[in-house]
């Protein structure tokens, strides 16, 4: 109980000593007691604790990188922490130096138009309309890690087999080192679809690895790899688009990740209509109905983001 107690002190005193909201009592105290015991009670054992330089940096260097890289730790008054850190090592307790500092998180949402960034490690991310996205202002640690929160994108990874690429949405991750692909995230379920390299997708102890023109189906809980069926629309991020052959139901699967539309149908057999389609780049959503329904024949028309047809 004594040892806990002693512990749980020496981390409240470093603690306050590096947020510099120790008292020139807790400094000094904390100082002597280092003194006492490192110097005197306690010499050390580097068959057991290592080298002490060497354990000192280690620990000066995982605080270093846990706080805000602009302020950097006085490598001069660190000595004192990494003492107190083995001291209490010595006497038998596990000491853990922890910061609460975490990643500065960001955000893009879109609504009814698609949106890209590019991240600091050069990958970019094409996001589709009415989709949201959560990733850091700067990479830290082994992986490079953000969220798909809702919604479709597609992925340019930057190649940094050092550092892993994983994007989590909903309940699966999907790790790759450099690629190309799409994600798609419909509640619980979710799609991704290899446009090039290699993807790893997983799910609790479910795991597949794809290749290009394959995608993992993630439905009711169950993670499955499959043809891909949808490669056409894996390029919906480009700016010109030529559709050719298609059924229309894909037609407007990729305007709803452009423009953010939803279809509303008496009549759902006119999807099964095959056409070839040109989209141009910040071509009207008007404009591309007055080309569907000249080809199709039909009156399809967008009103307050949603599309009908009259005939």
């Amino acid at each position: 109980m004594m040892i806990r107690k002693v512990k749980h002190y020496l981390e409240h005193l470093i603690e306050k000593s590096t947020d510099k909201k120790a008292s020139e009592k807790e400094e000094q105290l904390l100082e002597d007691f280092i003194q006492h015991e490192y110097s005197n009670n306690n010499s050390w054992d580097e068959a057991t604790m290592g080298n002490k330089e060497e354990v000192s940096n280690a620990i000066y260097n995982t605080i270093s990188l846990s706080v805000n890289p602009v302020k950097k730790v006085r490598k001069l008054n660190f000595y004192k922490y990494a003492a107190a850190a083995c001291i209490a090592i010595a006497v038998g307790t596990t000491f853990i130096i922890k910061s609460d500092k975490k990643p500065e998180m960001l955000s893009l949402q879109t609504t009814a138009a698609m949106d890209s960034l590019r991240l600091e490690d050069g990958t970019t991310i094409f996001l589709a309309a009415n989709s949201q996205l959560a990733y850091p202002a700067h990479f830290t640690g082994k992986e490079r890690a953000i969220t798909l929160l809702q919604g479709n994108a597609f992925f340019k990874v930057a190649k940094d087999p050092e550092h892993p690429f994983i994007i989590t949405s909903g309940d699966i991750k999907t790790k790759v080192l450099g690629t190309s692909f799409h994600i798609k995230l419909c509640r619980e379920n979710c799609n991704v679809t290899v446009v090039t390299g290699k993807v790893n997708v997983s799910s609790g102890g479910q795991s597949v690895d794809l290749l290009p023109n394959e995608e993992a189906i993630y439905n009711n809980s169950k993670l499955t790899k499959q043809p891909a069926t949808e490669t056409i629309l894996a390029n919906w991020y480009k700016e010109d688009i030529e559709l050719n052959d298609v059924k229309l139901d894909e037609v407007f699967t990729l305007l709803r990740y452009k423009y953010g539309v939803k279809l509303e149908l008496k009549n759902e057999e006119i999807l099964n209509t095959r056409l070839t389609v040109y989209i141009k780049n910040r071509a009207s959503l008007d404009s591309i109905l007055e080309q569907i329904n000249y080809i199709t024949n039909q009156k399809f028309e967008a009103y307050d983001n949603t599309i009908t047809a009259k005939r």
